[in-house]
C-alpha cells in the first residue's frame, strides 16, 4: 500500500510492503539494552497485555516475547504482517497479528495494559491516534514510544551511506538525524502524562552485507525506489563498503524512549 505525506520525503510515495523481505532479514538490529530498559520499568512483562502499533515485521513483540507479556501486533502493510507471522511461528512464539493502520485499529476500550510504538510514531495522525490509544488502554495503562537511529554527524560510514541514498532519492527526509528526545505531540497533553523519558548512545555491529541490507530496507531505498534504481544503488553501495570499510564494523546509534 502506497503511503503519502507532505511532511515525509516531499510527498513521494513509499510502501513498506515492497521492502518486507529485506526488512525481515536486516532490521531486527536492536541491542538487548534497548528492550531491557522497557522491562526494567515493569512494562511489557508477564501478566500484561500489550499492543504494538506500526509493528512492521513484529520486531518489538518478538524481541520482547521472553519477558512474558501477551502480545498483539498491528501494521498497515499486509506484506509486513505476513513476514511477522512467519518469523513468530518459526520461533515458536504465540503472537497475534492484525493488518490495520493505527488510525483504524479496533479493539474494545481498556483492552491493553501497554501500547508500544517503535520507529513509527511520526507517521500517525495524532488527532485520531492519541484519543484512540487512550481509550484502548486500561486505567493506569502506559504508552511507550521508542526510537533508534544512526548518527551521521558522528559516524562516517553512516554519513557516506546516507549520501548515496540521497543521490538516488534526493527527496528522502529520513537522513541527517540529530540526537533528540522522543517527540510527544501537544495533543497528548490532554490524555497522557509523560512519566519517564530517556535517551542514550549505543553501537550496533554490522557486516558489509548486513549494513547494506539495513540501508536497502530503509524508506529512502527499498520502500520507494524502482527495482532498477534499487539494483543500481546496491551495486554502488556495496562497492563503496568494499573499498572503505572492514568486513565488520560498528555504527553509532542514538536511542530514545518516552513513557
Amino acid at each position: 500500500m502506497d503511503v503519502f505525506s507532505s511532511d515525509i520525503d516531499g510527498g513521494k510515495a513509499f510502501d513498506w510492503g515492497r521492502a518486507s523481505a529485506d526488512y525481515a532479514r536486516y532490521r531486527d538490529i536492536y541491542p538487548p539494552i534497548f528492550f531491557d530498559k522497557v522491562s526494567e520499568l515493569g512494562l511489557c512483562v508477564k501478566g500484561q497485555r500489550v499492543l504494538d502499533i506500526g509493528t512492521g515485521t513484529g520486531v518489538v513483540p518478538r524481541c520482547m516475547y521472553h519477558y512474558g507479556a501477551e502480545w498483539t501486533g498491528a501494521d498497515i502493510s499486509e506484506n509486513q504482517i505476513a513476514q511477522a507471522i512467519t518469523l513468530a511461528q518459526n520461533a515458536g512464539m504465540n503472537i497475534d497479528f492484525v493488518v490495520s493502520s493505527a488510525e483504524e485499529i479496533e479493539f474494545p476500550d481498556r483492552s491493553f495494559d501497554v501500547i508500544t510504538a517503535c520507529q513509527c510514531f511520526f507517521y500517525f495522525d495524532y488527532d485520531v491516534v492519541i484519543p484512540k490509544l487512550a481509550r484502548l488502554l486500561k486505567d493506569g495503562g502506559r504508552l511507550v514510544i521508542l526510537f533508534m537511529a544512526w548518527v551521521p554527524e558522528d559516524d562516517a560510514i553512516a554519513r557516506a551511506s546516507e549520501d548515496l541514498v540521497l543521490k538516488y532519492n534526493p527527496s528522502w527526509t529520513g537522513g541527517r538525524y540529530e540526537r533528540k528526545p522522543v517527540f510527544v505531540p501537544e495533543i497528548a497533553d490532554g490524555y497522557f502524562d509523560v512519566e519517564y523519558s530517556e535517551d542514550y548512545d549505543l553501537t550496533v555491529c554490522f557486516t558489509r552485507e548486513s549494513w547494506n541490507g539495513r540501508m536497502k530496507a530503509c524508506r529512502g531505498v527499498g520502500a520507494s525506489l524502482s527495482s532498477e534504481e534499487i539494483a543500481a544503488w546496491e551495486h554502488e553501495h556495496m562497492k563503496m563498503l568494499e573499498e572503505s570499510t572492514p568486513e565488520k564494523f560498528d555504527i553509532l546509534h542514538h536511542a530514545a524512549m518516552a513513557v
